[in-house]
């Protein structure tokens, strides 16, 4: 958790919001040497920032082992 003193809050309050929102991680102020917190209230969903990947394969995991490589791996070892 990334913490921040009230001048460093002020300077960049934007900023800081933003980063809490899209990484749903809070940042705690340090006043005086008491602590606040911004939190996010809603949680965040981390798997909606995933990237498509289109070779990946897409099917059911349980065919995975009847799957031949024999033609895109060569396991002959010296």
């Amino acid at each position: 958790m990334k913490t921040v003193s009230p001048t460093e809050l002020r300077n960049n309050i934007y900023k800081l919001l933003d980063e809490v929102l899209n990484s749903g991680i809070p940042i705690e102020i340090n006043k005086g040497g008491k602590l606040l917190r911004i939190v996010p209230v809603e949680k965040i969903n981390k798997l909606a920032n995933l990237t498509k990947k289109p070779d990946v394969i897409i099917g059911n995991p349980d065919d995975l082992p009847d799957i031949s490589w024999g033609k895109e791996v060569n396991l002959d070892i010296p």
